[in-house]
């Protein structure tokens, strides 16, 4: 049986990754910080560590191997240079959870492409404050994974992920707004954005570290959809009409509001043989169980 370790996972999609893994009959190792107890549909098992104490990381980590290492927490270039230290020998391939955020330093087009932004030549800092923004972090920690790794690397670029476990609130901060009778401001109502579904993300990364993938690789669902698209389901959920602001303030501004439309290409993954749903066939109902819920709470 292969062994695979997911650094993080107790929470929203890395909850669905390891369940795709027990799915795929791998030996799952969760490492978690132990603030939460997760389930599983089959046992795991569990190790508590702290990302953020390196003797931590390497004393947990000092005898074992892996086929495929998931890392789900990994925030800047010291987190990945960390990770290289500590697996540089102890496993074959190492998917890391990257973001479409890498993209939003580039100049506006209209889908983004892995290429648009290139991790083999950007320059990274090493220090001891890494003070960086989250795309930053990010794309350094992508610079250094891709120029010092020994082991091959995937790393996983995906947009907002929606889901009904989702622990930020985004979109539930739409429909509370609707509900309550509160402005909301959107930059711009006619951007689109893409999205993906927390199983499907799950899914979407086991698929990049049991598959022959490596490099950078975008991940969402198929399909975008305008900002003024989301008000209109959440209107038709709740049976009332959403007040949009015309100035920004720091309650009503949208968490998904930009300035235009943000897209990235999944076209590389399908051509591998990924199979991504349509985001119109899930947000709806998505946001139905969601206004249901947030209703009954009053």
């Amino acid at each position: 049986m292969k062994k695979a370790l997911v650094l993080g996972g107790t929470r929203f999609f890395g909850v669905h990754l390891v369940e795709s893994l027990l799915e795929n009959d791998f030996e799952v190792t969760v490492a978690t910080r132990g603030n939460t107890t997760p389930r599983f549909s089959k046992k795991v098992n569990l190790i508590v560590v702290d990302r953020t104490k390196p003797e931590s990381v390497k004393r947990a980590f000092k005898n074992t191997k892996w086929d495929i290492v998931f890392d789900q927490i990994c925030y800047t270039p010291n987190d990945a240079l960390l990770a290289i230290e500590v697996f540089g020998e102890k496993t074959k391939k190492y998917v890391f959870t990257s973001t479409k955020s890498v993209y939003d330093s580039l100049d506006s087009k209209p889908s983004y492409v892995e290429s648009d932004f290139d991790p083999y030549t950007y320059n990274f800092t090493l220090d001891s404050n890494n003070d960086l923004a989250y795309g930053e972090g990010k794309r350094q920690a992508e610079a250094v994974f891709f120029q010092k790794a020994p082991f091959d690397v995937a790393a996983v670029r995906i947009p907002i992920v929606m889901g009904p476990e989702d622990y930020t609130g985004r979109l539930d901060f739409h429909i509370k707004k609707v509900l309550a009778g509160e402005d909301i401001f959107f930059p711009d109502i006619e951007a689109e954005m893409d999205y993906i579904l927390s199983k499907e993300v799950g899914r979407f990364i086991a698929w990049a570290g049991t598959s022959d993938v490596t490099g950078p690789i975008n991940g969402s669902s198929n399909g975008t959809v305008k900002m003024k698209e989301i008000i209109s389901l959440i209107e038709e959920a709740t049976g009332k009409k959403a007040h949009l602001a015309k100035e920004a303030t720091d309650e009503n501004h949208s968490p998904y509001g930009v300035r235009a439309s943000w897209i990235m290409s999944n076209e590389k993954a399908r051509g591998k043989g990924f199979e991504f749903s349509d985001v119109h066939q899930w947000l709806p109902d998505l946001i139905m169980k969601s206004a249901e819920k947030l209703d009954n709470k009053g």
